[in-house]
């Protein structure tokens, strides 16, 4: 009888299932059995199992017509002869280690389950998964869902290794439907005596790119969204009987993200929508608490309000309101003594409108230049998407604020009247925003020479004070949008450089340069630049692209002469993009790394072989290379 036994149902997934079966078969837990159950794939994929099965006798394969994943875990379950079970799916891949941690937690503390850490896999980019990342942010033996409430987001079935008693006692087995998982992971970890929380990544989930490749991807189609709701009333009904303080963070996650999916479906279908779907999504809504409705932002509160009032025609067009920008309520205040802020909408109740907790400056610049070297700028700050009209005038403060010692350098404080201006966004369209402008001048000559010498990081802060209202946050906005950020300037023999983070927030960083680029252009497809190395060192410099993301690198040649440098790097070399964005930092190596600083203002945009390319710089001034 192996220790283990490993259930991997799979359905079409030919291009990823070998990767799979080979990720399990490399684990340091060697006595194992594979049961590989094959859904009535209409691809190679079981050929591709067949083949692994003639290499290793773990590895058996289980034949079935398209019945569903779950009919297909409950074959591979009743097959299983191991003491314990661990779920794989096809097209997903599991660290080396993993099944052995696992397991080896289990024998030392007794408990029923196991479950560890999750990145998610978009094509070789590996990412945290954010559902998993807060509740294995540590490891906790012997606890419970009850005691460890954050496992309430770990509702997947394959993290996980199972006692294969604690299984049977439970009776659990997997509905014959999609969305099988949540349910019995749910049922699992409330019915458990104990659960070790492992901190260890143990599975790579895949999310894929190929169209209407997954479950999720076809969800809102309306059997899809059928199979999804009756997952959360089982969960629902689940947690008020057995772990009744735990629902209200079911609904709070549940509200954000099948709510959002039934609320995008429903307003879709309008007066077709099929009442029996209505009907579940109202039944579960009727036993949300009030604390859970005021969870989720307004915007989207309303919309499941209307949902659950059964007003699809008013539902379709708030949604398109909402997606269109065009969803702005007035915001106000209520009361003296306890000042709370309120969204006006008609079809929202007073006591579901209450926007206290999400009120937030959300500013950014539309203009940043040196003038007579002075850094001026202008912005507007908004409160979310609001009509802010009520508020009238307000008072709007600019600083700078040093990251490491907390100083401040302050730049404006000014009275300011919102106004309405359509606002470019980064798909070329424009929405309208209610928001306060604000002007802003730095001098250098401020610094002084401590700050100077510190060479550090200075944020761009803002507050918006009035009315017993006070926000402040950092000036951002979209990295790919103007202004352009400014040449740096120099004081002192200090590099004075305006910067925006890889998420648009602006600020000031001081610094020196042993290299500077002083020309950076695109020419024929290339990114060519060229400046000076103050020290040449004794080796030949080679140029080293680094993606932020995963650390994969790239080298090209520099050309030296004297202290002059010159690179021409191919944009249609550079390896693809990897998720939404890849992050390219440039740097000159000469066995120790150069970080160049850009001194010219050009920030080339340029398309090449159907790729979108960015020539940017970076959180420190250096040049930076994107693609999105």
């Amino acid at each position: 009888m192996p220790v283990l036994s490993v259930i991997v149902p799979f359905y079409n997934v030919e291009k990823y299932i070998g990767p799979c079966l080979d990720s399990i078969a490399a684990q340091t837990l060697g006595d194992l059995e594979v049961i590989c159950v094959d859904d009535g794939s209409g691809d190679g994929g079981p050929a591709v199992v067949e083949a692994r099965q003639a290499d290793d006798s773990r590895v058996s394969l289980i034949r079935q017509a398209n019945m569903g994943v779950g009919r297909a875990r409950n074959v591979g379950v009743r097959r299983a002869t191991g003491r314990y079970l661990a779920f794989v799916d096809g097209d997903d891949t599991v660290p080396r280690d993993a099944f052995k941690r696992l397991v080896t937690s289990l024998e030392s503390t007794g408990s029923d389950l196991a479950c560890g850490n999750v990145m998610r896999l978009y094509r070789n980019l590996l990412v945290p998964s954010w559902a998993h990342r807060e509740a294995f942010a540590k490891p906790v033996k012997s606890t419970h869902i009850t005691r460890h409430p954050l496992l309430i987001r770990d509702r997947m079935l394959w993290n996980k290794v199972y006692r294969r008693s604690f299984w049977e006692r439970l009776g659990l087995s997997f509905p014959e439907r999609m969305y099988e998982d949540q349910p019995v992971a749910m049922a699992a970890h409330v019915g458990a005596r104990s659960v070790d929380v492992l901190a260890s990544i143990v599975y790579h989930w895949r999310q894929r790119d190929e169209p209407g490749s997954s479950i999720t991807q076809r969800c809102l189609e309306p059997d899809n969204l059928r199979d999804r709701l009756l997952s959360v009333l089982e969960t629902a009904s689940l947690l008020g009987r057995g772990a009744p303080a735990l629902k209200p963070d079911f609904d709070r996650d549940t509200l954000d993200i099948d709510m959002a999916v039934a609320v995008e479906a429903m307003a879709a279908m309008g007066t077709t929508a099929d009442p029996a779907l209505l009907d579940m999504i109202v039944r579960y809504l009727d036993g949300v608490s009030r604390e859970a409705w005021q969870s989720i932002p307004f915007a989207q509160r309303l919309q499941v309000h209307l949902l659950h009032q059964r007003r699809l025609g008013e539902l379709a067009y708030v949604f398109t309101q909402d997606r269109c920008g065009q969803l702005q309520p007035r915001v106000g205040a209520a009361g003296l003594l306890r000042r709370r802020w309120y969204a006006r909408h008609p079809s929202m109740p007073p006591h579901l409108s209450e926007v206290s907790g999400e009120l937030a400056p959300v500013a950014r610049l539309v203009d940043l230049d040196w003038r007579d070297s002075v850094l001026c700028g202008a912005g507007r700050v908004a409160v979310g998407r609001f009509d802010v009209g009520e508020l009238r005038r307000m008072r709007v403060r600019v600083w700078l604020e040093e990251r490491r010692t907390g100083a401040t350098i302050p730049l404006s404080d000014e009275e300011s009247a919102p106004t309405w201006e359509n606002v470019v966004q980064e798909d070329g369209g424009a929405l309208p925003e209610h928001a306060f402008p604000f002007r802003f001048a730095f001098d250098p000559a401020v610094l002084t020479p401590a700050q100077l010498a510190r060479r550090g990081r200075w944020d761009l802060r803002v507050q918006l004070r009035g009315q017993g209202l006070r926000l402040e946050g950092r000036v951002a906005g979209p990295r790919w949008l103007p202004p352009l950020i400014p040449a740096p300037r120099r004081r002192s023999g200090v590099w004075l450089v305006p910067v925006r983070s890889a998420k648009g927030a602006w600020g000031l960083r001081l610094r020196k340069a042993r290299a500077i680029i002083g020309e950076c252009r695109v020419d024929g497809g290339d990114l060519v630049f060229s400046g000076e190395i103050t020290d040449i060192g004794d080796g030949e410099p080679v140029l080293r692209l680094r993606r932020r993301s995963d650390g994969e690198e790239m080298y090209f040649p520099v050309t030296l002469a004297g202290r002059d440098f010159h690179a021409r790097v191919p944009l249609a070399d550079i390896d693809e993009s990897v998720g939404h964005e890849s992050w390219w930092e440039v740097v000159i190596d000469q066995g120790t790394p150069i970080r160049p600083l850009v001194r010219t203002g050009q920030r080339p945009i340029a398309t090449v072989a159907a790729r979108r390319f960015l020539v940017d710089r970076g959180e420190d001034g250096c040049l930076l290379l994107a693609e999105r």
